[in-house]
């Protein structure tokens, strides 16, 4: 059994909603990590959506979207949280979306490699460990235009020493 398969009812129910509204969504965070990198176990799903056209009725996720902030979604009958970012920190990102498999016989839009790159960098310099592992994972086989491309907008958002100390890091135990 894949280690992420118990996200399969709650993603094929979710990405179900985000369609029916027209919503563009990517996978990003631990699925992708797992996509560009090595097979580990995720605690929960983590997407970027175009909130354009969409409303909730819960007071606590209105006022996250008015705010451009992440708010979380529960699948009540499977006991999944969801973790939904109405604006991406990287621009574009939602226009680079690649189609990938993500689960046996799933194949859903996720961040293209270097957009998971640097979304792992921007949680990595806020203390996140397991994003510096997930990030050296992610450009392990990166192609040269991806890794480029990393630079350039590590670059610019002023993070360019962070990721050079990350990469020299000593890959240290799973």
């Amino acid at each position: 059994m894949h280690p992420n398969e118990i996200f399969q009812p709650t993603l094929t129910k979710f990405v179900g909603v985000l369609s029916r509204f027209g919503i563009r969504f990517h996978l990003t965070g631990g699925i992708t990590a797992v996509a560009y990198g090595e097979p580990r176990m995720t605690q929960d799903l983590d997407l970027v959506i175009d909130e354009a056209g969409f409303h909730l009725e819960l007071t606590t996720a209105r006022n996250a979207l008015d705010r451009n902030a992440m708010f979380q979604v529960l699948d009540v009958e499977q006991a999944l949280k969801l973790d939904l970012y109405p604006e991406s920190a990287i621009p574009g990102e939602l226009d680079r979306s690649v189609m990938a498999e993500v689960l046996p016989g799933v194949t859903l839009p996720i961040a293209a490699r270097s957009d998971a790159a640097l979304s792992k960098l921007i949680w990595a310099t806020k203390g996140s460990h397991k994003s510096r592992r997930d990030l050296r994972q992610i450009l392990r086989n990166a192609s040269p235009d991806e890794s480029a491309m990393v630079r350039r907008m590590a670059t610019s958002m002023g993070l360019l020493d962070d990721l050079d100390r990350i990469l020299s890091e000593p890959e240290g135990p799973a």
